[in-house]
């Protein structure tokens, strides 16, 4: 089994609907992650004030990446099937999800 990084981009418009919802409102959450059952290794938390480092110095994000998660799966195509019909996608304009594979060092 691989483990797999997802990270969640979102609009601040969103993140700021996010700061305030409801238990209610994070239900399709819920079931998406029951779904996946032990494919959802950590279902992860909401990000914030990420910095952009590098040789010249660091400045504020511009990525919007607003939360992770991490699944384990046997491939891509299997982390890709635990991300169909994920709430993210859909929730709001310019919401997206990436998935990347951790690689062995």
């Amino acid at each position: 089994m691989g483990k797999y990084i997802v990270t969640y981009h979102a609009s601040v418009s969103a993140m700021e609907w996010m700061s305030n919802a409801t238990p209610k409102d994070m239900e399709a959450w819920m079931t998406w992650a029951q779904r996946c059952g032990e494919g959802l290794v950590d279902m992860g938390t909401p990000l914030g004030g990420g910095i952009r480092i590098s040789e010249s110095g660091s400045s504020p994000s511009e990525r919007g990446v607003v939360a992770y998660s991490i699944l384990q799966a046997d491939d891509m195509e299997g982390a890709l099937a635990l991300l169909q019909g994920h709430p993210h996608i859909g929730w709001m304009e310019g919401c997206e999800i990436e998935v990347h594979e951790s690689l062995a060092m």
